[in-house]
């Protein structure tokens, strides 16, 4: 039944006969901008956007609703329980969530009604390529819950939805420990949209290629465990292309805009602005020329002693545009990025750790971080332009909003044998913006304080990544259905 479960895998219409298909349109390479310059309107400014596999691929679901035939009668959830109206609004709910989330969801347009058809539909389920299963209890009795366990005992990521009336405890607690499953009981049923929206992220990260600008080889290699690409090229490429490449009018159209963007600009100058603006077009290229999804390099090695401008606003910029971007090719991090990214459909911001012994606080430092922190389709947070630490480059500091709920993650990958993926995960808020200088380390310096933490000096992990929202519980459910070891500090 596919190769999705751990190692074997690495938020009203009508339907087809037994297939409910979204073929969204995939979203366009990029899209055309219109700049003033010197108040010229310039044109031709083009936005990035994935262009690797999880860019074209559409996640496949089973799904299908599960009861009793006939009255409920006297059994729960009860005569009361109006199972038909039920299955209306969740059939609606998840035919639109599909189409929301351009995801390929095989509903089953009559329930389950026995356990020999639970057994044909499990069995047909073992020939398909799936990268999920969803299943809604509309019963708790007979065959229902049995239906439930065969799902979260199969190869691939299993979602189940129990309305109030559907489960005991009795019911759930055998599967409650068991990875591969996220079971809802309750009868908020956006908790299993957030369900389906898991599959699909597993999916796309399993899809997703990097590309990694490091060392002199090319090759390309599979994380462990979660099934991301790596697609490793020179990163002479880079210096090589960076040469080559003209001070366009776009060039130009992008550094105004963030000059006309930036509350103040203190230290770079127009020159280092457009000289970031040129790096970020030249990974641009390098990202659609080798079909990525993501990027990653190992900047401080390869350009540290040259003239060329570190990748701050390039992958500032990509992380605005929904390109997952990673600094100093750490791998961890660009496979966090990237959930964050598909998960929560907003960037995060890749840092250095620093503990604050006074405040106890957790300081992320880092520089390069993106100025749409809460999502993509919303307005940049405030931000000035600011030297890299090094005092060259030029760099884009948002102002992050002081009291903002804070999620931290941190994808530590495993060997895909012995040793899991894991996870750190934390919550808290924001509690200062560190000025840079007269204080040192990286410019973009955001100070948090974590829920029920207050000794910070042996804080775990390293390269963690900060984003705006509260979602520790969802993260770990994440985990739980991928088999990724949580662990919550």
């Amino acid at each position: 039944m596919g190769s999705r479960k751990n190692s074997e895998r690495s938020r009203g219409c009508g339907c087809s006969r037994r297939t409910f298909m979204v073929a969204a349109g995939s979203a366009a390479l990029s899209q055309t901008l219109v700049t003033r310059v010197a108040g010229e309107e310039v044109s031709g400014a083009t936005a990035v956007a994935p262009a690797g596999p999880a860019s074209r691929y559409v996640p496949r679901v089973k799904a299908a609703f599960v009861r009793r035939k006939g009255e409920y009668g006297i059994l729960w959830p009860g005569a009361v329980y109006d199972g038909e109206a039920a299955l209306k609004m969740y059939r609606q709910q998840i035919m639109a969530a599909a189409r929301e989330f351009n995801m390929n969801v095989d509903l089953r347009p009559e329930p389950i009604y026995s356990p020999r058809e639970a057994y044909r539909w499990f069995a047909q389920a073992e020939t398909e390529d799936l990268d999920g299963l969803f299943l809604v209890l509309l019963d708790r009795q007979e065959h229902a819950w049995p239906t439930a366990t065969k799902a979260v005992d199969s190869p691939v990521p299993a979602v189940i939805f129990a309305p109030i009336g559907a489960a005991f405890t009795s019911n759930t607690a055998s599967l409650a420990k068991k990875d591969g499953a996220f079971i809802c009981s309750t009868d908020d049923f956006s908790q299993a949209i957030y369900g389906l929206k898991m599959i699909k992220a597993g999916a796309k990260l399993r899809e997703t290629r990097f590309i990694v600008l490091q060392g002199k080889e090319r090759k390309d290699i599979e994380v462990a465990q979660l099934g991301t690409k790596l697609r490793y090229i020179p990163a002479s490429t880079f210096l090589e292309l960076y040469e080559r490449t003209p001070t366009s009018s776009e060039i130009k159209a992008i550094a105004a805009e963030y000059l006309d963007g930036a509350e103040r600009v203190t230290g770079p100058t127009r020159e280092d602005i457009t000289n970031g603006v040129k790096s970020y077009v030249v990974a641009r290229t390098i990202l659609e020329r080798e079909e990525g999804d993501g990027i990653a390099m190992d900047c401080l090695t390869a350009l540290r002693y040259t003239d060329i401008s570190l990748p701050c606003i390039a992958w500032s910029r990509m992380l605005d545009h929904g390109v997952p971007a990673a600094c100093e090719a750490d791998v961890g991090a660009c496979v966090t990025h990237a959930l964050v990214q598909y998960l929560f459909d907003r960037p995060g911001f890749q840092q250095d750790p620093v503990p604050d012994t006074a405040n106890d606080c957790l300081i992320g430092a880092h520089c390069t971080c993106a100025t749409r922190l809460n999502g993509f389709d919303q307005p940049p947070e405030p931000f000035r332009m600011s030297h890299h630490h090094g005092m060259r480059d030029a760099v884009p500091v948002p102002h992050w909003r002081v009291g903002q709920r804070v999620t931290v993650a941190s994808v530590i990958l495993g060997d895909g044998r012995d040793v899991p993926a894991q996870m750190i995960i934390s919550a808290g808020e924001v509690a200062d913006n560190i000025a840079v200088p007269p204080s040192g380390g990286c410019v973009v310096s955001v100070s948090l304080r974590l829920d029920g933490v207050s000794d910070l000096l042996d804080y775990p992990g390293f390269h963690q990544i900060f984003f705006y929202g509260d979602y520790k519980k969802e993260l770990a459910a994440y985990c739980r259905l991928y088999g990724i070891r949580a662990q919550i500090v």
